[in-house]
């Protein structure tokens, strides 16, 4: 089940839909990672020029005695604030946007230059230290914390450095009920990928549907052209007109088999008054079963013109118990040997007069070429079963089929000369398909049971 699944159009389309929607989506947080990144590196470049800015602003404009009260505090929120820097720098350093903003903030004229930090060189909140020696960490991150580190000049020309710590920790990945999210995200894109895959091929599903349909039954409705895309539609026209041509084609021949068929019936009942004015008896005799045999195949042909283009537009209650017991006390008043056994009980929908040339048929060709018929008759959930077992020599498995062809007959005890026509077996078949049914053959493969017809009818 699950491998059809998957290879049904309705799967394919569901995968393209998640698949797409996944890769696209883990795209979109790939580039949302970049931007975030990008964007918390603005933000901390701000918010260091903010923290540098307030620092070297409080020194300009307080006394020098407040100084060291400055320091304390800066240092509490991870900065760290030198009045009397010993770092020196050699050569010039490349700009960054740290120092393009304070410089902008401040004023051009004084003297800035930011360098980079880490370890044991930043700052570092008394509750951010972990524990033990060694450099200072990010908390719960392996990599040393970062810093900028700001030399500037104060408006008296005192020299200043201040070192501004950050964090260089991003949020958690799958944090904040993520996994949830994520579920709750996949099962609603299941659903209606689901959806959108079922009303996407059900267009396709009918288009299926109804060939299988033709196949049993050529007058089956035709299909409604106004659903699905432009192309199914367009499949759905050329369907109908595909199925308009059959039945054209095969009323066509029906008609014209029927016609022979019944033109000849007057000229061959002429010929039989003539055969019997011949005087030579073997000879009459001779000619009287040719003609006989004759008059049977035009008959059946009249037959299966019939049942091909019969319509039943509503079916009848038919006791099937007492029709096939009325068919087997006939064959055995005949004096053929027929038994029968089991019964279904209840009634079901069929006409009368074609299920009866149905059963009929099937246990005529048992009788004529298996010698007996052993009929049994169930139910099984909301199917009538009608199994006619022979005692002939069966059928070849490369041939079981080809029987129901019209006109076919097998070569040694199903030919001609057993009085067949080759007719049978196929206007079996087509009433059964016309009561939505089914016949099976199947060899019995012993000694003294030949050929195993079974015959399913729908209850309803």
């Amino acid at each position: 089940m699950i491998k059809s699944f998957f290879g049904s159009m309705t799967a394919r389309v569901f995968l393209i839909l998640v698949g797409g929607t996944v890769i696209s989506g883990a795209l979109v947080m790939l580039l949302a990672s970049y931007e975030r990144r990008d964007f918390d590196e603005q933000t901390r470049a701000q918010r260091t020029v903010e923290r540098v800015v307030q620092i070297i602003r409080l020194l300009d404009e307080t006394p020098d005695s407040a100084n060291s009260a400055i320091v304390a505090i800066a240092r509490e929120y991870g900065m760290r604030v030198d009045l009397n820097p010993s770092i020196a720098v050699i050569g010039k350093v490349p700009d960054s946007v740290v120092t393009t903003e304070l410089r902008a903030t401040l004023g051009n004229n004084r003297d800035i230059t930011v360098l980079q930090g880490e370890g044991a060189d930043c700052p570092v909140r008394k509750y951010d230290r972990g524990p033990g020696p060694g450099p200072a960490l990010s908390p719960g991150m392996d990599d040393p914390i970062r810093c900028e580190i700001v030399l500037a000049k104060l408006k008296d020309g005192t020299s200043v450095r201040v070192d501004v710590s950050h964090r260089n920790r991003p949020p958690p990945p799958f944090g904040g009920g993520f996994f949830k999210n994520l579920a709750l995200f996949l099962s609603a894109l299941t659903l209606l990928a689901l959806m959108v895959a079922h009303m996407a091929t059900k267009p396709l599903r009918k288009l299926a549907q109804a060939a299988h349909a033709l196949s049993r039954n050529i007058d089956h409705p035709a299909i409604a052209v106004g659903e699905g895309s432009t192309e199914v539609r367009e499949a759905s026209v050329a369907f109908n007109s595909m199925q308009s041509s059959i039945r054209s084609y095969i009323e066509e021949r029906t008609i014209m088999l029927a016609a022979i068929a019944h033109d000849l019936q007057t000229p061959l009942t002429r010929l039989r008054l003539r055969l019997e004015k011949v005087d030579d008896e073997t000879l009459r005799n001779k000619l009287v079963e040719d003609l006989t045999a004759t008059q049977d195949l035009v008959k059946e042909g009249l037959e299966f013109a019939r049942t091909m283009s019969a319509d039943y537009p509503s079916f009848d209650l038919v006791d099937l118990d007492s029709l096939v017991e009325t068919l087997c006390n006939d064959a055995t008043d005949s004096g053929q040997e027929v038994t029968l056994s089991g019964k279904i009980g209840r009634p079901l929908r069929a006409s009368p007069h074609a299920l009866r040339r149905c059963i009929a048929n099937l246990l005529d060709n048992a009788i004529k070429y298996g010698k007996f018929a052993h009929i049994s008759v169930k139910q099984e959930h909301d199917k009538a079963i009608i199994s006619i077992i022979d005692g002939g020599a069966g059928i070849p498995p490369d041939q079981i089929e080809a029987v129901f062809r019209p006109f076919n007959r097998l070569e040694s005890s199903r030919s001609r000369n057993s009085g067949g026509t080759g007719l049978g077996l196929t206007i079996a078949r087509i009433i059964a398909e016309k009561h939505h049914g089914s016949i099976k053959l199947k060899n019995m493969g012993s000694k003294d049971l030949g050929l195993l017809v079974t015959l399913e009818l729908p209850i309803s």
